[in-house]
């Protein structure tokens, strides 16, 4: 589409500078899109460092979230966060507070980047489910020496993602879905992703769909990428892969990603602050110009989004005033040198098309929460975790005697996942962390007049308490006669 058949109504668009490098990127970024006429209206915000050092715990201010929520839109430079010490990431707070689910990572080979990949005809979009997973940063300390990390994946939250995949297939004409998981050894968490994948993909025969264990999908990019197309996975994988894709085609500084919602899109560099460089004038463009193209084609300005986007590729294909690091050591030019060598470029076309490309729509998600309930559901027992420094038999025979006049029996004893009581034969190096599974003797159908087994659970965690400190309970249900719990290594 020619930029000049579009509509010049403008959207207005909430602008974060960020740290570092930010300030200069995005200067460049607007400079580019102003002089290729974008038809954008913009909105200055702040977020990242500048709001920590004044006192905010997020590092974004309400103001910031009033803006993005008033424009549903977002370009977001790189935001930095304290490690180790302070508050929470103000990336993931952005993410989170919008419920952007949907993490979009193209990852493509650019003229005039040369990586050992050169050639071989990469062209995929990394899928990542943004909100869920073990980033939902819910953790404890169990003892001194033992911390817990709750994965939390949701059916809903998997529907959405895979939709998702499968809306930007069609949105970009691409062939083949891969789902990516961990479902051989996580079966309920990873493996749920791949079930909802098998589900939902039913609706859309006119795709190849694949599953692919991460780890061979990590192997498989570095010895085959061009087999890929979408890949759509879970949070953490995504966040590893992503990485590792982005690397093959010249690294974090050329990446560009979007992060979508129901309600909020926001459009932002991959790679860090570069604080070593800040101020000096020699920061490259390219990772937030290619998210500015992203937003463009977001609000259906395609034919504005392609030419800017044919200017990148000319200019990185010719090697004229190429920044630093995209350049022979010492050969390298500063940001405004680049930027004007874009600008010079806008109407000209290079020898790498575009891709087509139509609107990506997402479907909408109702405004409430997500419950399924089972036919039958049945209580069997529960886990109760607890710590102690005692020996895996002292503790077992300790348990057995306790529930001997309750209504449940102990099942076994594990540490770290395997079954230590009873005695497997196996050599396990203990800490002072151990699950124990009791059954109920007689399990209890559960319905909404039941009390879950209250009365029963509590009498045993005292009788528990006056022997031992424990931690947590977890239910073992069974849902629709499935057991909805795994088993540790070595139980029977």
């Amino acid at each position: 589409m020619d930029a000049s058949t579009e509509t010049l109504t403008k959207t207005r668009v909430t602008a974060l500078p960020g740290d570092g490098i930010g300030p200069e990127v995005m200067a460049a970024t607007l400079q580019i899109l102003e002089a290729a006429k974008a038809p954008i209206e913009w909105e200055a915000a702040e977020a990242g460092a500048v709001c920590f050092n004044k006192g905010s715990v997020t590092g974004v201010p309400r103001e910031t979230l009033d803006s993005i929520a008033r424009n549903g839109l977002a370009l977001k430079s790189p935001l930095e966060t304290p490690v180790g010490f302070g508050g929470k990431s103000a990336n993931v707070t952005l993410r989170k507070h919008f419920e952007l689910y949907a993490n979009i990572r193209p990852v493509r080979e650019l003229p005039g980047v040369t990586t050992p990949f050169t050639g071989r005809g990469i062209d995929m979009v990394i899928v990542r489910e943004n909100v869920e997973d073990v980033y939902a940063g819910i953790e404890h300390m169990q003892t001194t020496t033992v911390a817990q990390c709750l994965k939390l994946m949701t059916a809903p939250g998997c529907e959405r993602i895979i939709r998702a995949a499968f809306a930007l297939a069609l949105a970009e004409q691409r062939k083949t879905v891969t789902t990516a998981t961990k479902a051989n050894i996580m079966k309920l968490t990873e493996g749920m992703m791949k079930r909802v994948s098998e589900r939902v993909g039913l609706e859309f025969p006119e795709f190849r769909q694949e599953h692919i264990i991460i780890d061979n999908c990590a192997h498989q990019l570095v010895v085959a990428p061009e087999q890929f197309d979408v890949i759509v996975t879970s949070n953490m994988n995504g966040d590893i892969i992503s990485d590792l894709a982005a690397g093959l085609v010249g690294g974090l500084g050329i990446a560009p990603s979007s992060n979508l919602g129901d309600h909020a899109a926001m459009f932002e560099a991959v790679h860090g602050s570069a604080p070593q460089i800040a101020g000096k004038g020699l920061a490259n463009p390219t990772a937030l110009l290619s998210a500015a193209i992203m937003l463009l084609r977001h609000i259906s300005a395609f034919g504005v989004a392609e030419q800017i986007e044919q200017a990148l590729f000319i200019t990185l294909a010719e090697g004229k005033n190429l920044t630093g690091d995209l350049s022979p050591k010492g050969h390298g030019v500063g940001t405004a040198a680049f930027t004007e060598q874009v600008i010079s470029n806008l109407g000209r076309s290079s020898n790498l098309p575009s891709r087509q490309y139509s609107r990506l729509a997402l479907q909408a998600w109702p405004q409430l929460t997500a419950h399924t309930e089972p036919t039958t559901r049945e209580l069997v027992g529960i886990d109760v975790f607890l710590e102690s420094d005692m020996g895996s038999d002292e503790i077992g025979q300790a348990l057995e005697t306790l529930a001997q006049d309750s209504p449940f029996r102990l099942n076994g004893v594990s540490n770290r996942g395997v079954q230590v009581f009873p005695a497997t034969g196996g050599q396990t190096f203990l800490v002072d962390h151990f699950a124990a599974r009791f059954l109920f003797k007689h399990p209890i159908t559960l319905d909404s007049s039941s009390a879950n087994g209250q009365p029963e659970i509590s009498y045993l965690v005292q009788r528990i308490g006056t022997r031992f400190a424990w931690m947590h309970i977890e239910k073992l249900q069974r849902f629709d006669g499935k057991d909805a719990f795994e088993r540790p290594q070595g139980e029977g």
